[in-house]
């Protein structure tokens, strides 16, 4: 009889900042990458996975709606998805006799497809274990034109990015080291799922606490690739053609002169917005024009890592206990827009005292008709007093 393997064979890559990439499968074809610190102390080897897995579910359908032109992904097999598991059943920690989870081997950073995407696993076009798509969008003027009971496949792909091994933390809770590592994974990732087939969009976030509606607790994030662009990006597409093309530079420049800022870098500049609609909301942009992770300097990246940790643990020090919040990096469609729109951070939070939530009601959630409670000036100089009372990261 043939014994399999006990580790598997991966595609080594060295990246920037001396980051190991080591990219492999799991055992129902999903791509799996192992992105390990500088300096790691992890053995090369990678053990297989030997789980027998159900196949893939097929991918999503997703209909127009004709009242805005919108795009609804219709998952129905993410209704089965874990929710808040234990610390000895977590899908996001390394394997171990006991434990049959999503990654085989102990790590630094990993990045796999999530089992259960709302876009994918098919493609407009085959590659690799992607099959082609039965009724793709043909591109973007096919998305923008409008009719009743319009529908087409949800081609894309869904990938969740573990940060730590551990079972509790987030991004904030990581090193300087760690942090870089993530950040190169992000921009690896942007530059391999733009060029994939029906992607006009990459969109990585952390979606952070239960308030948020987070199901696993293990410190991760996810990025989707989707089929379209997506109808936040629509707007500032269309705010920017009445406006110029300039835009961003004129924000930034605005709002560096306003009391507004939270923190600033060589590189970087945080600050809460003019006209912030939650409770906190922060945006990060870099100082030149960036349409995403894959454009970043070196220097850029290396700033960030810091910078960006301080204003998450800055975010934490606000109250007693964590804050849950969206951690959304926009970044210019794969296609379009790319000298005119500027990858930033947007992180915005529901929490507006400590034991009091926003909810979207009536005008909000029905008309997009925002009321915000607290003013964007006062908002910062809680912020800038809060990130001032936390200690630097550590290396």
């Amino acid at each position: 009889m043939e014994i399999a393997p006990e580790f598997v064979a991966t595609e080594t890559t060295t990246l920037s900042a001396g980051v190991v990439k080591r990219a492999t499968r799991l055992a129902d074809g999903r791509d799996l990458i192992y992105y390990d610190d500088p300096g790691s102390t992890l053995p090369a080897e990678r053990s297989i996975d030997a789980r027998t897995l159900d196949p893939r579910p097929e991918t999503a359908s997703m209909r127009q709606d004709v009242l805005t032109g919108d795009w609804i992904t219709f998952a129905t097999k993410r209704q089965t998805r874990v929710m808040m598991p234990s610390a000895d059943a977590d899908p996001l920690a390394p394997q171990s006799p006991t434990n049959p989870s999503e990654v085989p081997s102990r790590y630094d950073v990993a990045v796999f497809e999530n089992r259960s995407p709302s876009f994918g696993p098919a493609l407009a076009e085959a590659v690799g274990a992607a099959p082609e798509a039965v009724d793709p969008p043909r591109g973007l003027d096919d998305l923008e034109t409008i009719g009743i009971e319009r529908a087409r496949t949800s081609v894309g792909r869904c990938e969740v990015v573990c940060f730590s091994p551990e079972h509790a933390g987030s991004f904030g809770t990581q090193s300087v080291t760690r942090a870089r590592t993530v950040i190169e994974a992000w921009a690896d990732r942007t530059a391999a799922l733009s060029v994939l087939p029906g992607i006009e969009q990459v969109f990585p976030f952390e979606n952070r606490g239960e308030a948020i509606g987070v199901t696993l607790p293990h410190p991760h994030g996810q990025i989707y690739a989707y089929p379209y662009v997506t109808p936040r990006t629509q707007r500032l597409r269309e705010s920017i053609a009445r406006t110029g093309a300039d835009l961003f530079e004129r924000i930034l420049d605005a709002e560096q002169r306003s009391e507004r800022v939270v923190l600033q870098g060589e590189h970087w500049t945080a600050f809460v917005p003019f006209a912030a609609r939650w409770p906190l909301e922060v945006q990060l942009l870099p100082h030149r024009h960036v349409p995403d992770f894959a454009a970043l300097s070196g220097a850029e990246r290396d700033e960030l890592a810091p910078l960006y940790l301080r204003l998450l643990r800055g975010v934490d020090a606000l109250y007693e206990t964590p804050t849950a919040y969206i951690a959304a990096w926009h970044q210019s469609p794969v296609r379009v827009g790319r000298d005119e729109i500027r990858m930033r951070l947007e992180l915005t939070s529901p929490r507006r005292a400590a034991d009091k939530l926003k909810f979207l009601a009536g005008s909000e959630a029905a008309m997009s008709a925002w009321t915000a409670e607290i003013l964007p000036e006062d908002a910062a100089a809680r912020l800038r007093d809060a990130i001032a009372s936390v200690p630097a990261p550590t290396p």
